[in-house]
């Protein structure tokens, strides 16, 4: 099992997923013309997807320890195309906001059940770069939702209908998946995760810490580059989902990059990752602030490019050092645990995000997220990196 075939495939599974996950962010300005709502009530969709997310994630955690995950892969996928297609038919934003936790619940089976598949897929020695191999699933998937949704939306079909696509392709995929991939089995019991045991050591503690705030930049970022771009450099719609398609990709080049460079550089296991997430964090609250003083169309989408490298090239680092800290057997709560983390950031900072860009402006709030990712910086670099 141990192959970059199978590694493909459970990168493939992850693309699909995260084209139906992330398909709200790049629609957040046809939302709020069409329900009419506020900025602040237009990050509360991306609260809403988190809300789902974040519920069920130790119980996908869970359910991947106990029985493997091939069957979460599976449901979860179809899980998404239902909150999709739910989606695509609300009538009101309360609907919607419903639609979304449906969406959320079923990609919560995403991370552990992809982190467990790589550990036992990856081949000897490369598990850092498989992991972040996976994670380009994530970027590649969101940016090609960025395309999709917004170029579906300037058709006569209208952005709802990017979502039916998004819904076919999982049912589609889900298919083929449960088919061509074998997995693992689990001890077959379904137990609640010992998170006060994984809590007892310092460096898991460290790097879950870190995680809320990592969470809560990267999410607002997603969340909000379309509205930046359109309200604040008046750009084309068209424009700004180019742009978060290419923050994407620069993501999933930094995801590479990053994967390399924590299997070269030598020491315990933990060592590489947490140094190249401990850079990651801090290269990202600079960019942050390059973000503040391009206002035009070009430099704005160089400024949003560079920072993709950094703050979207992360996670697959952050699962990385989570895999060396934890043992195998682990892997599933553990992840459920940093991920719930990430998504207590995401689920907190799009709506205050678009609160302070409501009464101040988006200079202040992007300045509020450089420090955001500066402080996870200094705790990843005092309780992980050093540890």
């Amino acid at each position: 099992m141990k192959s970059w075939r199978s590694v493909g495939l459970v990168t493939g599974w992850q693309l699909t997923a995260s084209l139906a996950f992330y398909a709200i962010f790049a629609a957040t300005a046809f939302v709020r013309d069409t329900f009419g709502v506020s900025r602040a009530m237009t990050g509360v969709t991306i609260t809403a997807i988190m809300l789902g997310y974040t519920v069920l994630l130790f119980g996908a955690g869970a359910a991947v320890d106990g029985y493997g995950e091939h069957p979460v892969m599976v449901v979860g996928l179809l899980g998404m195309a239902v909150g999709a297609a739910g989606v695509a038919y609300a009538s009101t934003f309360p609907l919607l906001l419903g639609a979304l936790v449906v969406l959320g619940l079923a990609y919560a089976s995403a991370m552990p059940a992809t982190n467990r598949a790589i550990v036992v897929a990856s081949p000897e020695g490369r598990r850092n770069l498989a992991m972040n191999v996976k994670q380009v699933g994530v970027t590649a998937g969101s940016g090609l939702a960025a395309v999709l949704v917004t170029g579906i939306a300037a058709t006569r079909f209208g952005w709802r209908a990017g979502f039916l696509v998004v819904a076919g392709i999982a049912v589609a995929v889900a298919a083929a998946f449960a088919v061509g991939y074998e997995g693992t089995t689990g001890s077959e019991t379904l137990e609640l995760p010992d998170v006060r045991g994984l809590l007892d050591d310092g460096a898991y503690r460290g790097l879950v810490a870190a995680g809320f705030f990592l969470g809560a930049a990267v999410f607002t970022t997603t969340g909000y580059v379309v509205l930046h771009l359109t309200e604040s450099v008046r750009v084309a719609a068209g424009f700004a989902g180019a742009v978060l398609a290419t923050v994407q990709v620069t993501g999933s080049a930094g995801r590479l990059v990053g994967g390399e460079l924590a299997d070269r550089i030598g020491g315990p296991p933990v060592r590489g990752p947490a140094l190249v997430l401990t850079a990651q964090a801090a290269l990202s609250a600079a960019c942050f602030l390059v973000i503040v003083v391009a206002d035009a169309p070009l430099a704005a989408a160089a400024a949003f490019a560079l920072l993709g490298l950094f703050i979207l090239g992360f996670p697959g680092v952050y699962y990385a050092t989570m895999t060396a800290i934890v043992d195998d057997d682990e892997v599933g709560a553990a992840t459920a645990g940093g991920q719930t983390s990430l998504n207590l950031g995401g689920l907190s900072a799009p709506p205050l995000f678009g609160l302070v860009v409501d009464s101040f402006g988006y200079d202040l709030a992007w300045t509020l997220v450089a420090i955001v990712a500066l402080v996870a910086a200094v705790v990843l670099w005092t309780q992980v990196s050093r540890g």
